[in-house]
């Protein structure tokens, strides 16, 4: 079930910076908190299973990055897309 979630800008941060913290996604860890306060944990699954046996790598931690490219005013990424030169 999809779902839309308004948090508060000291929840939202403190989500951030958990994910972050851990390498695991905001949606994995709200899905986690969730199933915690409703008494559905599965001790991780599958995928934390593979992990902690070392049969898999855990995932690349998450990043939130900065734009590297800054467009010129007026331009859109249409404008690049459609543009026959390499300038």
């Amino acid at each position: 079930m999809a779902t839309n979630l308004r948090l508060s800008r000291e929840a939202a941060d403190a989500l951030r910076a958990a994910s972050v913290r851990s390498g695991r996604s905001q949606q994995e860890l709200l899905r986690e908190a969730v199933d915690s306060y409703l008494g559905l944990e599965t001790g991780g699954g599958p995928p934390h299973e593979a992990v902690a046996s070392g049969l898999v790598r855990p995932p690349t931690p998450f990043r939130d990055v900065a734009p590297t490219v800054r467009l010129r005013p007026g331009m859109t990424t249409a404008t690049l897309l459609d543009r026959e030169s390499g300038t």
